[in-house]
């Protein structure tokens, strides 16, 4: 299962040069020819030794493939030893009779340790977030940068497609320094990316770990046979969208947002975004509403608030405008509202 960008399409040529570079080097470590897997990746001497160089997701698909295959390792050399062809897929046979996210991720962190003791995964669950980490157990040497990164595609990609979710990252960090070709990274995994970080780690919304797996054993024998393609499938549901929405809105209070902003905020493309929405049966004209609502009403139960102020915060233009709004959601006005709640 090679590393690629989750919203990479295959004849887009994304994967760096680097990668390419670390399959030859398991090559090399194994003390063989990797010509015949470059060859039928169609990837020439010229871009394996190129600076920013690219190859497609299908291109770098069929070369790791071949190698996997060839080497009988699905880690390519990065840990002390070789992890037979089909290690990844027990992984997710462990992983995939989880009730929920939480758990098969759970299940991930703690089997992982009996393909190898190099690397340890964690999940740590805080207040608003999830964090999955890996720990370096033994020195990756030159392969750490390719190990780390394909890693953490590989627990992203195999989450997105159990649950059938485009799993928006909050941000991921890295502990290397970093590279040159960083322009990847926020298509890899999302805008947010910091180098030198203690260890790498990717963190999302928490309630993503509440989803639950929607795949079969059947489904799960049929994407083993094209595996490699596991992190390169391009979701198009994200089915937390809506409540990612709403918490642009609520943390505005009283900025004025357009879609261009909120679209900005959840690194979608406007047109992306509205669609998506309208497939979840809503559109960011009815969460504006629904935002501004929940935080009049918020603000008029705890009865400190002027009016004329949460007006303002609700994003309205004065206290009348509001006032009508209000009455026409709730069929009371603002001050009576209020009173109920005196």
């Amino acid at each position: 299962m090679p590393f690629q960008a989750a919203t990479a399409t295959p004849r887009r040529a994304m994967t760096p040069a680097a990668f390419v570079r670390g399959v030859v080097a398991a090559y090399d470590r194994y003390g063989r020819d990797p010509t015949d897997a470059l060859g039928k990746g169609q990837v020439t001497a010229d871009l394996v030794k190129s600076a920013d160089g690219r190859v497609t997701a299908a291109q770098f698909e069929t070369l790791a493939g071949h190698a996997m295959r060839e080497l009988d390792d699905e880690a390519l050399g990065w840990f002390s030893r070789r992890l037979p062809w089909g290690s990844y897929g027990m992984l997710c046979r462990a992983s995939i009779t989880a009730p929920n996210l939480e758990v098969a991720l759970k299940r991930w962190c703690r089997h992982h340790r009996l393909l190898t003791e190099d690397v340890l995964f964690e999940l740590l669950i805080g207040p608003e977030t999830a964090t999955v980490s890996i720990r370096e157990l033994r020195d990756l040497g030159a392969c750490r940068e390719f190990c780390l990164v394909t890693l953490l595609r590989y627990v992203l990609g195999f989450s997105c497609w159990a649950v059938d979710s485009a799993i928006a990252l909050r941000e991921a960090e890295f502990p290397f320094p970093e590279p040159l070709h960083v322009s990847v990274y926020p298509t890899i995994f999302c805008k947010t990316v910091r180098f030198g970080a203690d260890c790498a780690s990717i963190v999302f919304d928490k309630h993503y770990l509440s989803l639950p797996l929607t795949r079969s054993a059947g489904d799960l024998d049929t994407m083993l046979k094209g595996a490699l393609r596991l992190t390169v499938l391009p979701y198009r549901r994200d089915r937390l969208l809506v409540e990612r929405v709403r918490r642009v809105l609520r943390n505005a209070r009283g900025r004025i947002l357009g879609a261009e902003d909120v679209a900005s905020e959840l690194a979608l493309s406007t047109r992306t975004m509205h669609r998506r929405l309208r497939e979840e049966s809503t559109s960011l004209r009815d969460l504006k509403e629904e935002a501004k609502l929940e935080l009049a009403k918020q603000e008029l139960m705890r009865g400190r608030v002027p009016i004329k102020r949460i007006a303002e915060l609700a994003g309205f233009r004065n206290e009348k405008s509001f006032s009508r709004a209000f009455r026409t959601w709730t069929g009371a006005s603002p001050r009576e509202f209020r009173d109920r709640y005196r």
